[in-house]
């Protein structure tokens, strides 16, 4: 059976949060490494939108394609799910794992492209771009206070889904960040960025497009 294929951008979010949820799902896939300044015609025809991840499903048929990340977690982890990352034995878990994503997702991440503008520009506005994250990221420190990870003691969709998210946050005024009110955060992102799970997802295979070679993500 011809495996789905995934197209993906190195630090994108969008997609280390795929990776993520594939390797965790135990399901290889193929996957072509790319630039955003240099996409690939297959990746086009599959989703105009142009955008990272896109997952085809069946090389031989275009129209089976994912092109949206947590599409493409649920969908992975929906056909094998061995950590019990969806939390299967709590009826309302997935719910509100969903909901903290899309607040994620709609809200804090354009609050986070805003202060990382605001760091990159030393704008005076940083300090007040920073503020705005705030109310997320610390409703992420009190999830931390009350269990090792977001939704229990063992970690979830949720924990997956904002980790390339919150490591951006990290980055953006690293001193601050390391002597801010994050401590429980810090914990929980350090465990992950130093796990094998994160070191595969992050391997950095060659650019599809100058190479085409074959490169299979949960070998």
């Amino acid at each position: 059976m011809t495996l789905p294929v995934l197209y993906s951008l190195q630090h994108c979010p969008y997609a280390m949060r795929a990776r993520l949820a594939l390797l965790l799902a135990q399901q290889p896939v193929i996957l072509r490494a790319m630039v955003m300044q240099d996409k690939p015609a297959e990746m086009l025809a599959a989703s105009p939108k142009g955008t990272v991840p896109v997952l085809v499903l069946d090389a031989a048929s275009e129209n089976k394609v994912i092109d949206e990340s947590l599409d493409i977690m649920l969908w992975a982890l929906e056909r094998n799910d061995p950590d019990n990352l969806l939390y299967a034995q709590d009826g309302e878990a997935l719910a509100e794992m969903l909901a903290v994503i899309h607040e994620n997702d709609s809200v804090f991440k354009p609050q986070l492209e805003q202060y990382k503008r605001a760091k990159r520009f030393h704008g005076e506005d940083e300090e007040q771009c920073r503020l705005l994250c705030e109310p997320f990221t610390q409703g992420l420190e009190y999830r931390l206070t009350q269990h090792d990870f977001f939704m229990g003691a063992k970690p979830s969709l949720l924990d997956y889904a904002l980790l390339p998210f919150v490591r951006q946050f990290s980055k953006v005024n690293r001193q601050l960040y390391l002597h801010g009110p994050y401590s429980h955060l810090q914990r929980w992102l350090n465990q992950h960025l130093q796990s094998r799970l994160y070191a595969k997802a992050m391997f950095k295979y060659p650019l599809w497009l100058e190479h085409h070679e074959l490169c299979i993500l949960g070998e």
